[in-house]
């Protein structure tokens, strides 16, 4: 900002030292032809002297003549003069070498003018512009150092108040997420001390009955069965709470919300096909989109594109980088997206295992990725009243949305 500021003034000071040469010359030069006009035309005046008398000389054809008279030497003349003999005789010749200086006015103006503009549109630069670009990069700065918990100022101008707008969302579900993970993980804390706690009892009772059994001292064998079928009890119930967190622990911890609406279908296809045609380019992987039929859908537009990205990705990820198809089907009522890629590794079996949360097909080893791609798109499907299954077609994986038509 200061930067932009120092160049501004260069730029100011510029001007105003080109103003200051540029009146400076047209001054100088308007005073040179202006000595040159009167001194002609005392000349061609004192030439019709020579012909005429003074009364028959038309002053209003010269410019800087003002008066024409017999030299006294007492007279007092408030103008500037030369002195001609003719014939014998002195005649004073009076002019005005008064400089014209209203073409000088008129282009100073013109360049005040623009100054003033250049200045409105300096202003304009750093108001509508350079700040809020400045703001924008204290804004990433402070996410970036996770403060999550300062507003943005709205900023209504056209170049980046819609950007704002998003970026201030943005930092609310950041903030939310935030909000959440802390409470999450303070309901994990307290369920694994409580789980803890009431574990403590059962192993307790297997504890002793075991070191009873070890040290022989139950003298009968009703009292060691018994001990036995005590042990199987309090092994029935540590399984029982370990179920209760392998439960808890498949919750849907996402919390993904859905905004049922109405939207085309090729609205979807479309910021799909935008999406991902440069970034496959530059991977060198075929794009196919079949033709399709237009219907109104019934869902989140938002979350549906959500879905498809990460069919998308995992497509990307997993394929051979050969081709990726993306084709539509009808079913009664619904619409079907299906996006194909080659160079499947996957084994048949994997298949029931792919939507549940952070589970890894076979073919995962030495790639990124957490197990939940597949996981969201089901649990944003399902939200929708729809469903996403997987196939294998010979050398190729096949995903399936399938999503209401209104």
């Amino acid at each position: 900002m200061n930067r932009y500021r120092r160049f501004g003034s260069l730029i100011f000071a510029i001007e105003i030292l080109l103003l200051v040469i540029f009146d400076s010359v047209y001054i100088g030069r308007n005073k040179n032809s202006a000595g040159r006009i009167y001194r002609v035309e005392a000349v061609r005046v004192a030439q019709e002297l020579q012909e005429k008398t003074i009364g028959g000389i038309d002053l209003s054809q010269y410019s800087t003549i003002v008066n024409v008279s017999e030299f006294s030497a007492d007279e007092i003349v408030n103008n500037d003069y030369v002195v001609e003999e003719i014939e014998g005789k002195l005649y004073r010749i009076e002019y005005s070498a008064g400089e014209n200086y209203h073409g000088l006015w008129y282009i100073n103006g013109s360049i005040i003018s623009m100054m003033i503009l250049t200045g409105i549109v300096f202003l304009y630069i750093e108001r509508k512009i350079l700040k809020p670009f400045h703001d924008m990069s204290n804004l990433s700065y402070e996410l970036a150092k996770g403060n999550l918990s300062m507003p943005i100022k709205e900023e209504k101008n056209k170049f980046f108040g819609r950007f704002l707008w998003g970026m201030d969302m943005l930092r609310e579900q950041l903030e939310d997420n935030k909000e959440k993970e802390l409470a999450f993980q303070k309901d994990k804390k307290t369920m694994i001390l409580s789980l803890s706690h009431d574990i403590k009892t059962p192993l307790s009772s297997i504890e002793l009955y075991a070191k009873a059994l070890s040290e022989d001292l139950y003298d009968t064998q009703d009292k060691k069965d018994e001990a036995l079928q005590g042990i199987s009890r309090n092994v029935k119930e540590i399984k029982k709470y370990v179920d209760e967190i392998v439960t808890a622990s498949r919750e849907d911890f996402l919390n993904l919300k859905v905004n049922e609406g109405e939207f085309y279908l090729s609205e979807v296809m479309k910021a799909t096909q935008v999406y991902y045609n440069d970034k496959l380019s530059m991977l060198h992987t075929r794009l196919t989109m079949e033709a399709f039929s237009d219907c109104l859908l019934k869902g989140d537009k938002n979350r549906l594109i959500e879905a498809l990205q990460n069919i998308m990705e995992n497509a990307i990820k997993y394929g051979d980088g050969d081709c990726i198809r993306i084709f539509c089907d009808e079913e009664e009522d619904c619409k079907l997206i299906s996006i194909e890629n080659s160079g499947c590794s996957l084994k048949e079996e994997e298949l029931p295992n792919l939507f549940d949360s952070f589970y890894r097909g076979s073919n995962s080893h030495g790639i990124k990725g957490n197990g939940l791609g597949l996981y969201i798109c089901r649990n944003l499907m399902r939200k929708m009243e729809g469903e996403v299954f997987a196939r294998i077609i010979g050398d190729k994986f096949r995903v399936t949305v399938v999503i209401h038509r209104v």
